[in-house]
């Protein structure tokens, strides 16, 4: 599976799990994400020539969601202006007592992401407007 589609991300991490140990609905679920893939081949994303250098990120977390540990999920996107450069789904590591705890830890992801990422385009001698936003749907967090 093509790991650039965004939009594939979370059923990839998901149907990954059961490598191991593949059952039928598993199988279903693939073949329903290839017919999705093979519906939208034409899908892509678009990076301009010409474009300002600031970067900002996108975060959600969803509340237990995992079925199997009750663990939350973590979702983030990287922008550099309109430009997507990174993304990840993820389970956390840890179980969350908490909508804000669990939003915390997703903010604290990508946090890291964006100073990563920061630190390499200033090794890239790439001027990165200050400073870095993130942007978070939760108001406790």
């Amino acid at each position: 599976m093509d790991i650039t589609r965004l939009d594939m991300s979370y059923a990839i991490q998901h149907l990954s799990q059961f490598l191991s140990h593949p059952r039928e609905p598993h199988m279903q679920a693939a073949l329903h994400l290839l017919r999705y893939l093979k519906g939208t081949i034409n899908t892509g994303l678009f990076y301009p020539s010409q474009t300002d250098l600031a970067l900002q990120g996108y975060t959600d977390a969803d509340w237990g969601r995992c079925m199997f540990s009750r663990k939350s999920i973590t979702g983030y996107c990287i922008f550099l202006e309109n430009s997507l450069i990174s993304w990840k789904t993820k389970k956390q590591k840890t179980t969350s007592k908490s909508s804000a705890a669990s939003e915390y830890r997703a903010m604290s992801d990508t946090t890291s992401e964006l100073v990563w990422i920061a630190s390499i385009l200033n090794d890239l001698q790439v001027p990165v407007c200050y400073p870095v936003i993130l942007h978070c749907d939760n108001k406790v967090a």
